[in-house]
């Protein structure tokens, strides 16, 4: 399989958090890359920047992403950018693409804009729709887990910091929610299978 994934992580990860995902993608068949980004002091500009240098330089291969959270807005903002960037699909796990009611939230207490950073603006507004010619599909976790739901801003269901609604952006190619946290979507295999699915068919699995 000539097919090459490139993996983003979320605010205030980093890449090494993607290894059990990268793990299943490579038992399937697939070459994947973790793609580092300085989320909260950089921003998604310069993160957005270096994926497109980043795609371009893999010749020969068709390019996939996978971006949890912060990394599936970061990775639509690339394609929005240069179009012609891959023929690829792209997956977002648990991305708050209708911009997100917890960073928003935080974004209003004192200091709380510094704690999310420069990714403050693309993580409240969010994207109004998808019109590129990828597809892109979009996986939701509704296990009601996480420091998110502190903040009392989220609808059910949710995942303990993204709501399934944020997840649903018009334009997206499928839609599927499974039984994972925000961080769980990163370890669950359900998320990993349903991906996999996605990267190959352009669609997912129908729950069982």
């Amino acid at each position: 399989m000539n097919d090459h994934v490139i993996l983003l992580h979320g605010l205030w990860m980093r890449g090494f958090t993607l290894a059990a995902l990268r793990h299943r993608l490579e038992e399937a068949g697939f070459s994947v890359e973790l793609f580092d980004y300085a989320s909260v002091f950089r921003g998604p500009e310069v993160g957005v920047a270096n994926l497109i240098a980043l795609a371009q330089g893999n010749k020969g291969a068709k390019i996939h992403f996978v971006g949890h959270s912060l990394g599936g807005l970061v990775a639509l903002q690339a394609l929005q950018r240069a179009p012609e960037l891959t023929r690829g699909r792209v997956v977002c796990l648990g991305s708050p693409l209708r911009g997100s009611a917890v960073a928003r939230t935080v974004g209003q207490f004192p200091g709380g804009s510094v704690l999310i950073g420069k990714s403050l603006d693309i993580l409240t507004r969010g994207l109004e729709r998808w019109e590129g010619k990828q597809a892109v599909g979009a996986i939701a976790g509704r296990l009601p887990i996480g420091f998110g739901f502190a903040f009392g801003a989220l609808t059910s269901p949710h995942d303990g910091t993204v709501s399934v609604a944020e997840t649903e952006l018009p334009g997206l190619t499928d839609h599927c929610v499974v039984p994972a946290t925000h961080t769980g979507l990163l370890f669950s295999q359900d998320a990993a299978a349903q991906t996999i699915a996605f990267l190959r068919g352009a669609r997912f699995t129908p729950a069982q």
